[in-house]
C-alpha cells in the first residue's frame, strides 16, 4: 500500500513557526483502506506491524499506529530481511518497539524534500515553465549529468599514437605469435605524438635485433566482488542485462514478495532488495558453504568465510546485502516458475552472492622486456608484452563482474606468452604503428550516474530509481544509446539553481545533509535542530532569488532533421505537454510532429517494433508501436516487456499508490513495485 499518511498535495503541510512540524493527512485513495483498518485494529487484542526493515518501513508502521489509534500495550513491530518462513517465525519471535530514531531521520527527509520542492519549483515555472521541480537529489544527479556534458563540448582531443611488434620464438614447428608495445626510447618513456615521430623511429628499427633482456612472473590472486548492494545490483544489471535502474528494482521487488514454487509453496526469493551493506549473515555464509561444495566441490570452498566492508558515506553496516534467501536454490531448478526477466535477475543475485563466498582466482601474470636494435651493439627500443594465465579459477568458475567503457584492460583478457628466457632471440612478423585520439569522459549511463552517487553520499538505496525518473519525466534529460544526455531545459534550469541556490546543488553539502539524517537515525542528532539550521540560509536565498531571478526562455534545440514542407531545418521545441520537433520557419511554415520518447519496451503486439510515448491532439499521453501505421497497438497505460504469464496478453501498469500489472486480455494482476517518489510537488 505505500504510505497510509503524507503531506497534503495542495499545501506546504509544514507549520515553520511551531518547529516545523508536519500536518499528515490521509490521501483520497488510502481512506476506504485506512477505515476498514481501523475497525479492525479497534477489535483487535494484538498487533503486528510487518513493514519494510528500512526507515520508510519504520516510517509507515509509525503513521499506521497514528492513524488506526489501537489500544495501548496491543502493538508489536517485527523486521524480517526476507519473506521465508523461517525469516517471518524469528521476526514474530523478536517483536521489539517502534524504533523513533529511524521514524524521525524518515520525517527530516521528507520535511527537506517538501521544503526544497515547494519552495524552488513555483520560482521555475515563474520564470522558466510550469509543470519544472527542484529536489535535494535530483538537482544534485542533474547538476552531475549537465557537467560531464560540458566537459564533453569543452574537451580537445589530442592525437598520439602507439607502436606494436607482432614477435614469435625461433623454433620449429608451431610458433605461437604475441604483441609487445614500444615502453621506451633511449631509457626513457616512449612518446610518440605525431606521425613524423613514429615515424622516425620505424625507420630506425629498420633491420633491428629483437632479444628478451629480462622475463617476471609473478603469482597474483583476486578476490570476488561483495555481494550485491542496491547501488551495485543496478550497475551490474545494467551492464549485463541491459536493464534500465527503475525495472531492475520492479523485477527484484517481485522477487522479494515472492514467487509461488509449487509444491514448496509462495516464497521470497531474494533479501530486501533496498540496501547499502554488504553483511551477511552467518547462517547464510555457512548454507552457502554447502552450495560451494556442492555445486562446484570443496577446493572452492575458502577457509574462513569472507569478511567485506563499505567503502561509500553512511553505508548502514546493520543491514544484509542482497543475496538469495536459499543459496541451495540454483537458478535451474525455480526455472519453471519464474518469468524471463526474473530468472535474469535471480541468477545474477545468485551468482554474485554464490562467488562472493568462493576462494580467490589465483592468476600467473608475466612481464616481458625485450630489447631492439642492431644485431651485437647497443638496443635502443625496449618493448613491453604481458600475459596472463589462471593457474585456479576460484569465482571465476561462477561469475565474473562487468565492466564500464573506462575501465582498464581487465588481466583476465591478457592473452598468455609463449615461454621466453631472457637473452633469447625473437623474429620481427611486422611492427604495427597506429594513430589515437584522447577520448573525451563518457556520458553517463543510468548504472554509472548511480555508482556516482554513491560514491559521493548523495541519495540513499531507495531514491536512486525515483530520481533518475523524474530527471526524465521532467524533460531535464533524455537516453540516447544507453547514455543520460541533458537537454536544453535541463542545462537551464541546472544553470539557474548553481547561480541562485548554489548549496542546494553542491555535492559536499548534500553529502553532508545525508550524514545528518544518517546520525538523526542513529539517536545522535534532533530532527528539529538540522531542519531550523539548514532553513534559515535557504529561505533567504529563496527571497533573494525571488527578487533577482530573470526569466529565462529555452533554446530550440537543433536536430539533423529537414522539413519536408518547405526545406528549413526541424528543431526540438518545449511545449505544454512537453519536446515536440517543429519547423525553425515558424510562423512562416508551421509543420510539426510528435517526438517520439521510446521508453525501453519493445511491442507486445510486433515485437518488431519499440514502445513509444505519444499524446492526443488534447495532450493526454498514450502509448503505441514506433512502426505505426504498420502496427496499430495502442494503450492507455504504459505496458511492460513480459507477457502475461497466464495467457500470454499485454500486460500494462495500473494503480496509483501501488504500482501493479493487468492483463489487457484476462485481467490477470501481478505487483511490480512500489511507487517511491520522495520529491512530488504540487499539480
Amino acid at each position: 500500500m505505500g504510505h497510509v499518511r503524507d503531506l497534503p498535495k495542495s499545501t506546504l503541510g509544514i507549520q515553520i513557526d511551531d518547529d516545523f512540524q508536519p500536518k499528515y493527512m490521509v490521501p483520497r485513495d488510502k481512506l476506504k483502506t485506512m477505515k476498514e483498518l481501523k475497525e479492525l485494529v479497534q477489535g483487535a487484542t494484538e498487533v503486528i506491524l510487518a513493514t519494510d526493515p528500512d526507515r520508510e518501513g519504520e516510517a509507515i508502521a509509525w503513521h499506521l499506529v497514528q492513524a488506526t489509534q489501537p489500544a495501548d500495550g496491543t502493538v508489536r513491530r517485527v523486521v524480517f530481511n526476507e519473506i521465508t518462513p523461517n525469516a517471518v517465525r524469528r521476526a514474530m519471535e523478536n517483536p521489539r518497539e517502534i524504533d523513533m530514531d529511524l521514524v524521525d531521520a524518515q520525517q527530516a527527509r521528507r520535511i527537506l524534500d517538501r521544503l526544497v520542492g515547494y519552495s524552488i519549483s513555483p520560482l521555475l515555472w515563474k520564470k522558466v515553465k510550469s509543470g519544472l521541480s527542484a529536489g535535494r537529489v535530483q538537482s544534485v544527479a542533474l547538476r552531475l549529468v549537465v557537467e560531464r556534458e560540458r566537459e564533453i563540448q569543452e574537451f580537445v582531443s589530442r592525437e598520439y599514437w602507439s607502436l606494436d611488434a607482432e614477435l614469435e620464438k625461433r623454433v620449429t614447428g608451431k610458433r605461437p605469435s604475441f604483441t609487445a608495445s614500444l615502453s621506451r626510447v633511449a631509457g626513457k618513456k616512449a612518446d610518440l605524438p605525431d606521425a613524423a615521430t613514429t615515424d622516425a623511429i620505424v625507420r630506425g628499427l629498420s633491420g633491428a635485433e629483437y632479444s628478451v633482456a629480462d622475463v617476471q612472473v609473478k603469482e597474483t590472486q583476486r578476490r570476488p566482488a561483495a555481494p550485491f548492494t542496491t547501488s551495485t545490483l543496478q550497475q551490474e544489471a545494467s551492464r549485463k542485462l541491459s536493464l534500465a535502474v527503475r525495472r531492475t528494482m520492479q523485477i527484484a521487488q517481485e522477487l522479494y514478495e515472492g514467487v509461488d514454487l509449487g509444491p514448496d509453496g509462495t516464497q521470497g526469493l531474494i533479501t530486501y532488495m533496498r540496501t547499502d551493506s554488504t553483511n551477511v549473515a552467518a547462517s547464510a555464509q555457512a548454507q552457502a558453504k554447502d552450495a560451494i561444495a556442492r555445486f562446484f566441490g570443496g577446493e572452492f570452498v575458502p577457509e574462513r568465510p569472507p569478511v567485506y566492508t563499505r567503502r561509500s558515506k553512511g553505508a548502514q553496516e546493520a543491514h544484509e546485502a542482497i543475496r538469495p534467501t536459499d543459496p541451495a536454490r540454483h537458478p535451474d531448478t525455480v526455472k519453471q516458475y519464474l518469468s524471463q526477466p526474473q530468472l535474469r535477475l535471480y541468477r545474477l543475485v545468485w551468482q554474485r552472492f554464490i562467488a562472493s563466498q568462493m576462494r580467490n582466482a589465483i592468476f600467473d601474470n608475466t612481464g616481458v622486456d625485450i630489447d631492439a636494435g642492431p644485431a651485437g651493439g647497443d638496443k635502443p627500443y625496449r618493448f613491453r608484452a604481458t600475459g596472463s594465465v589462471i593457474k585456479f579459477q576460484g569465482f571465476l568458475a561462477v561469475y565474473r563482474e562487468g565492466r564500464d567503457d573506462d575501465d582498464e584492460v581487465d588481466e583476465i583478457d591478457r592473452d598468455a606468452l609463449p615461454e621466453l628466457s631472457p637473452g633469447e632471440i625473437l623474429d620481427l612478423i611486422r611492427l604495427v604503428p597506429e594513430q589515437h585520439f584522447t577520448q573525451p569522459p563518457p556520458r553517463f549511463t543510468e548504472a554509472t550516474l548511480v555508482k556516482s552517487l554513491e560514491e559521493n553520499g548523495i541519495g540513499r538505496p531507495s531514491t536512486y530509481a525515483p530520481t533518475i525518473a523524474t530527471l526524465l519525466a521532467r524533460n531535464y534529460v533524455t537516453i540516447e544509446q544507453r547514455r543520460l544526455v541533458p537537454t536544453e531545459l535541463g542545462f537551464v534550469v541546472n544553470d539557474i539553481l548553481v547561480e541562485h541556490f548554489p548549496s542546494i546543488v553542491d555535492i559536499g553539502f548534500t553529502s553532508g545533509m545525508e550524514e545528518q539524517l544518517d546520525e538523526i537515525a542513529a539517536g545522535d542528532r534532533q530532527w528539529a535542530p538540522v531542519i531550523r539550521a539548514f532553513y534559515g540560509p535557504f529561505a533567504e536565498s529563496v527571497g533573494k532569488a525571488e527578487q533577482t531571478m530573470e526569466r529565462v526562455r529555452v533554446r530550440d534545440e537543433p536536430t539533423d532533421e529537414v522539413c519536408e514542407q518547405c526545406g528549413s531545418p526541424m528543431v526540438i521545441k518545449l511545449g505544454k505537454f512537453g519536446r515536440f520537433i517543429a519547423c525553425s520557419a515558424f510562423p512562416a511554415c508551421r509543420n510539426a510532429k510528435p517526438l517520439l520518447t521510446r521508453i525501453g519496451v519493445p511491442c507486445p503486439q510486433c515485437r518488431e517494433g519499440d514502445i513509444v510515448e505519444r499524446r492526443t491532439k488534447k495532450g493526454r499521453v498514450f502509448y503505441g508501436c514506433s512502426r505505426y501505421p504498420e502496427c496499430d497497438f495502442s494503450a492507455w497505460s504504459r505496458p511492460i516487456s513480459e507477457a502475461c504469464p497466464r495467457c500470454g496478453g499485454v500486460m500494462i501498469l495500473v494503480g496509483k499508490s501501488l504500482i501493479a500489472a493487468k492483463c489487457q486480455k484476462c485481467d490477470y494482476r501481478m505487483t511490480v513495485a512500489p511507487a517511491q517518489d520522495s520529491e512530488r510537488i504540487p499539480a
